[in-house]
Parts: C-alpha cells; sequence; structure tokens
C-alpha cells in the first residue's frame, strides 16, 4: 500500500459496488463534481472550538488532526496533529438540520382590499452533498424516513430535501466513550442508503460506489483499484473500532419488553431526581421528531405567518391540554421519551428511535446515561 506514486492507473470502469481509492489531494476533485452535479458540499468544520455541519469549499475545511473526548456530560476537543480528516466523531449538530430545519416557514396570509392571500412558503429545496456521514447518522436518517416518508403521509417539507441529497458516508475508526452503535448494529461502518462511502487509510481514500448518482459523481476523479491490503486495512480498523466503543447496549431487541411492562419500576423515580427537564437530548438526537407551530401576526392585523419548529417531550407544555398536562412531572417526561425511543418507537415504525450515536450521554448536563439506566432495570427488577 506504501507504493502509491503510480496512482492512477489506467481509467476504470465505475459501477455500483466499485471499490477504488483515491489520493487525498485529489478529493477536491470530487467536491468540484458534486458542485457540477448542483449540490453544495457540507461538511465537518470546526468553529469555535466545536464541530459543526457547514460549507465546505475543499479537503482545507475538513478538521485534519482533530478527535473528539466525550463522555456523560462533557466533551472537548483535542487537536493531536495526525494527518486524518475524518477521525473525529460527530458532535452536537446532526444532519437532520438539513432535512427536517429547526424552524420552517409554512405559509404567510396577507389582507389586501378585504381579502385575504396566501403564499406558500418552504417550496424550493437546497441541493445538499452530504460529506462524512457517519454509520449511526446513516442509520438515523434512515429512521426519519420512516417517520416522514409514510405510505399513509409523506412530509413534504421532509421529502423535497430528501430527493435532493447526496450521501458520502465515512466509515468510524475513533468511536468516543458515548458510542454504542456497535451494539445497535448502525456502525462503525456504513451501512447501506448511501451514494458513496469513504473509509480513510494513511496514505489514500477508499471510495465504494452505492448509487448511479455516485457513479457519476467519481467521473472525472483520478482512481485505482483498491488493493487487498487496503481493504484488509479497513476490515482490521472497523474490528478495532467495534472492540473500542465506550458503551453498549446488549439485546436491543428485548429493551422495548423490558421498558414497557416496568412502567412503575422505581428506577424512574430515581432517574428524575437526576433529570432537569432541559431538552438537551431531544435537541441534539438525529431521530427526534417532536415538533410545534408558531403564528406571528403583524401589529396592524395585516399579515400571518405559521413556522413549525423543534419541540421537545421535556417540555411542560408540550403535553398540556385543555384539562391539564398529561405529564406534569419529570418522572412522566422522562419516563415517555425514554420509553417511545426505546419502546413503542418500534411498534409504530419498525424500528428503534435510537442509533447508538451517544450525544443524548454527552450533552446532558447531568450525565444520564440511557444504556445505564436501561441496564439497571434488568438488574433490578422489582420483587
Amino acid at each position: 500500500m506504501s507504493d502509491l506514486k503510480n496512482m492512477p492507473g489506467p481509467k476504470l470502469p465505475i459501477s455500483i459496488g466499485s471499490h477504488l481509492a483515491i489520493r487525498k489531494e485529489d478529493f477536491d476533485t470530487l467536491l468540484d463534481g458534486l458542485r457540477n452535479l448542483g449540490y453544495e458540499t457540507v461538511g465537518p468544520r470546526i468553529r469555535e472550538q466545536a464541530l459543526v455541519y457547514a460549507p465546505i469549499n475543499g479537503i482545507a475545511d475538513l478538521p485534519k488532526g482533530y478527535l473528539s473526548e466525550q463522555d456523560g456530560g462533557h466533551y472537548r476537543l483535542i487537536q493531536d496533529g495526525h494527518s486524518h480528516y475524518f477521525d473525529i466523531t460527530p458532535g452536537a449538530q446532526s444532519w437532520k438540520q438539513f432535512l427536517f430545519p429547526p424552524r420552517s416557514e409554512l405559509f404567510k396570509l396577507a389582507r389586501e382590499n378585504g381579502h385575504w392571500h396566501e403564499e406558500l412558503l418552504n417550496t424550493d429545496a437546497p441541493h445538499y452533498a452530504f460529506i462524512g456521514v457517519r454509520g449511526c447518522e446513516l442509520a438515523a436518517i434512515a429512521v426519519q424516513d420512516k417517520v416522514f416518508l409514510r405510505e399513509d403521509f409523506s412530509d413534504p417539507i421532509y421529502k423535497k430535501r430528501r430527493e435532493n441529497i447526496f450521501i458520502l458516508a465515512a466509515d468510524c475508526f475513533h468511536p468516543c466513550a458515548t458510542c454504542f452503535c456497535a451494539s445497535m448494529g448502525t456502525g462503525p461502518d456504513a451501512g447501506k442508503g448511501f451514494d458513496l462511502r469513504l473509509t480513510e487509510l494513511d496514505e489514500v481514500f477508499l471510495i465504494e460506489v452505492g448509487s448511479h448518482l455516485g457513479t457519476k459523481a467519481m467521473q472525472g476523479v483520478p482512481t485505482s483499484e483498491a488493493m487487498r491490503s487496503m481493504l484488509r486495512a479497513r476490515e482490521t480498523g472497523l474490528k478495532r473500532a467495534r472492540l473500542a466503543m465506550g458503551r453498549e447496549l446488549p439485546e436491543p431487541k428485548k429493551v422495548p419488553e423490558l421498558l414497557l411492562s416496568n412502567l412503575e419500576h422505581p428506577r424512574w423515580k430515581d432517574v428524575a431526581t437526576r433529570c432537569l427537564s432541559c431538552t438537551n437530548c431531544t435537541q441534539v438526537c438525529p431521530t427526534c421528531f417532536c415538533w410545534d407551530v408558531e403564528d406571528l401576526t403583524s401589529l396592524n392585523g395585516a399579515t400571518t405567518q405559521r413556522t413549525r419548529v423543534w419541540d421537545s417531550c421535556f417540555n411542560p407544555a408540550y403535553s398540556s391540554q385543555a384539562f391539564g398536562n398529561t405529564r406534569p412531572t419529570t418522572l412522566t417526561r422522562y419516563r415517555q421519551w425514554l420509553t417511545h425511543k426505546m419502546g413503542s418507537w418500534q411498534g409504530q415504525f419498525g424500528v428503534l428511535g435510537c442509533i447508538g450515536c451517544g450525544r443524548c450521554i454527552t450533552w446532558c448536563p447531568a450525565g444520564i446515561d440511557l444504556t445505564e439506566e436501561i441496564k439497571a432495570m434488568r438488574e433490578e427488577q422489582p420483587a
């Protein structure tokens, strides 16, 4: 693998399933090609000592040399000078913000000459190329597809945005202490649903083509055939990553029954004494989808606008009804969140609502760990 001076070789036929290698200096050619196809390239960047997803123009914008240190209620970036661009694990942001935006203007009404006129908003959807989507994040997009693209209903905003994205997934070799995607079957390797899959080795990027759109994106990019030694290095790196997970959730298929049959377990009261009901876990979660609408009317009453905004089941007002609050305490709100995410979600959408990214653990100021809470319920069955 060290002899790369002859790359690229003869131009290779590219089709779905092709395994290719590209020099890291040729990655900008791939990004240019995506922009020529009409996509805005968005990827991980460092801003104000945090990892964010924002527009990138070239490989120089990626977080080369960075890792992240994460634990319950703890997040810190580390610059150790290594030469990789995709070693850092995700931060608080997820790709959900581009598909299901925090704020979406729905429509506007204006009164003219005694008549109301409607203007639909958010009718145009941007074209994004997501660069560096981890396996767990790819699984999160698939979960949200089940929520917003059902047979009986499709959310129009999500549908338009989802149709306009290109996904370049990236395998993860360096999970954090709060990661448990291996036990959830969602990582560290990128599963199905990508257009291109990238694995970063010391000297090259391995590329697997996953769609016809991916083949178009690779046109004009200097490539060579991926050598067996490169493919072995990928599998070795993924095996190490599976063993390096900071958390695990054994037997996730049994969790729904465990939670839904223990709604009065004393552990709910214990966690409620620690939970701040701050909504952090739901705001950073890449699969949560609670939302509300806001109506804003001008002072003169001539215009009004409706906007959809993210909400949270931890918000006391979220469960307020005409005759009272159905979940008036932190205990009932936390129980609703965890039993829905890890229990009744399975019945609704055929999949759990958790993909093992660990964001809810990292960004909980109280350091509450759902893997520990579920473990405690298994071990502390009431007599």
